[in-house]
């Protein structure tokens, strides 16, 4: 395995192969990151997702995924040109990449001397339609090497959450909530009522408020199954001791901290 990857992979706390495979994944996320960076990809298109929030704002838990949205609507938006540059990117460090088209998403993977990272995949998506109502930030990371990143800012990532929340049944979106509200993140609530009605959720004539988001979320929890939520978060979290206090009555209780900007 190439040194600074191993540099990188000593940062983490590796007790056992599911953290190793954990700190691989993102160390090779951040490869990737540095490979667009070069391209010039983050003027069209800005990080979002939960590996927004667990790299630039410590969300506590690990993703396997790297969602996009393009700044500007685009129909004829080229991803693959980008592709030439993420490879080179991980050529540089001894790993080839395999491309797989998987409906409107990529599958990575990868051929190196370290069989656990030969197992590992991201999957690796852009949303081509934009986003009316996000805001963004732009950062820098010095490792791999230096490089900037375009991506959505905290409450525009938590308007993303909820939207996933109330269309979805993960527990990882559940976490992500948590972490949302214990930080007291507001959420951008123009984006999360336009990404609602592209959900086709919330008709566009819809009344729509903090309070009416408040109670669309208590539905939600009122429905979900908790176990199977547990369940798809384990892989993803160390600490699970908080996982102990998930039900209806503790979403629905913290949910009256939510705020809107």
């Amino acid at each position: 395995m190439n040194n600074v990857i191993e540099q990188m992979v000593s940062r983490y706390e590796i007790r056992n192969t599911n953290d190793r495979v954990n700190a691989l994944r993102e160390v090779i996320q951040e490869i990737i990151l540095t490979g667009l960076s070069r391209g010039g990809f983050f003027n069209k298109a800005v990080l979002y997702g939960s590996t927004a929030s667990r790299m630039f704002y410590k969300l506590d838990r690990f993703t396997d995924d790297l969602d996009f949205v393009l700044i500007t609507r685009d129909s004829a938006f080229d991803l693959s040109k980008y592709f030439d540059y993420i490879e080179r990117e991980l050529n540089v460090y001894g790993i080839n990449l395999l491309i797989v088209l998987n409906g409107n998403s990529y599958i990575f993977r990868f051929i190196t001397d370290d069989d656990i990272l030969n197992n590992i995949e991201i999957r690796f998506r852009v949303d081509i339609k934009s986003s009316y109502g996000a805001t963004y930030d732009y950062m820098y990371k010095l490792l791999p090497s230096y490089h900037d990143v375009g991506l959505y800012d905290k409450e525009s990532l938590f308007a993303i959450n909820i939207n996933l929340i109330l269309c979805n049944n993960r527990g990882r979106d559940l976490l992500d909530y948590i972490f949302f509200l214990a930080n007291n993140v507001s959420v951008n609530m123009e984006l999360v009522r336009n990404k609602l009605i592209d959900s086709n959720y919330i008709d566009v004539d819809s009344n729509f408020d903090i309070d009416v988001l408040r109670e669309l979320l208590i539905s939600k929890f009122k429905e979900i199954d908790y176990k199977n939520a547990k369940e798809d978060v384990l892989p993803f979290i160390r600490n699970i001791d908080g996982l102990d206090m998930w039900s209806k009555e503790f979403f629905i209780n913290i949910t009256s901290m939510l705020k809107g900007n």
